[in-house]
């Protein structure tokens, strides 16, 4: 039985958790790589002063990078591969996900507060099925609130966009 109380169904494609796993590891080891690298180019020795800037993020990035290793080599000699996630249960999490990162894209170009805007709309209609007459309050209210709150009363700024920039802000 899945969630809404149908039947699974038979033979439903699944992922691997070696794949997961794999992959996970891999780009962990990636960024340990990096982070090796760019210590070692700050220096990663002890001074006469001290440890040299790159000291505690070269040794992080070895704890890291052997981590990974281990569970790269965990996951090439292990006898089963068992189901990490169910394609249907993958496409609900991308529903989310997807949507999520074309957000944080758009903060780039429109700012935090139309892409807020945008994103609350296009999420309580398609995700929660809200009409447009409901979505429209919340989406508006919300990145306004956030902007007096931040900008206006706190004096943070966030970032900004041609809308901002064109009302003076």
């Amino acid at each position: 039985m899945d969630e809404q109380g149908g039947a699974q169904p038979e033979g439903e494609r699944e992922i691997g958790t070696r794949a997961v796993e794999l992959a996970t590891a891999l780009v962990v080891l990636a960024f340990s790589a990096l982070l090796i690298v760019d210590s070692v180019r700050l220096g990663f020795g002890w001074a006469a002063d001290g440890p040299e800037p790159g000291f505690y993020p070269f040794y992080v990035g070895l704890f890291m990078a052997a981590a990974a290793l281990v569970i790269v080599g965990q996951q090439l000699v292990a006898a089963t591969d068992p189901p990490f996630v169910k394609a249907s249960e993958l496409r609900r999490v991308l529903a989310m996900l997807v949507p999520s990162l074309v957000y944080v894209g758009a903060i780039y170009v429109l700012g935090l507060y139309v892409a807020s805007a945008l994103f609350l709309l296009a999420f309580m209609m398609w995700q929660g099925r809200y009409s447009l007459l409901k979505s429209l309050p919340v989406a508006l209210g919300i990145p306004v609130a956030t902007f007096l709150l931040f900008d206006v009363w706190f004096q943070v700024p966030l970032p900004k966009g041609p809308l901002e920039a064109f009302l003076g802000f």
